[in-house]
């Protein structure tokens, strides 16, 4: 079963998120994860959408997911992404294993 790590970001210190995009693509594909989304304008359809970047990141299982977010190497760079923006990040099961 896939599981989706989805972040809605509003960035405040591009100079320190950079330290964080600087690793973060090297450390998901070293744990199995794929990003789907990165979108700095997605479009608004209904509501309010107060952050202006979408993140979503494809992994294969739980264990995936939890191995990746719980990493010396994630938690090194994830304090530039907490420290830089506002985020909102929620993990999200996929519906069958064919997606």
């Amino acid at each position: 079963m896939s599981y989706y790590f989805i972040a809605q970001i509003e960035i405040k210190d591009p100079e320190v998120y950079q330290k964080y995009l600087d690793k973060a693509e090297e450390v998901f594909r070293k744990f199995k994860g794929k990003y789907l989304v990165v979108d700095d304008k997605p479009v608004i359809l209904e509501g309010t959408w107060i952050f202006t970047r979408t993140v979503v990141i494809k992994f294969n299982n739980r264990k995936d997911f939890d191995v990746w977010y719980n990493s010396g190497e994630y938690q090194e760079i994830l304090k530039y992404r907490l420290s830089a923006s506002v985020c909102n990040t929620i993990l999200a099961k996929g519906l069958n294993d064919d997606d």
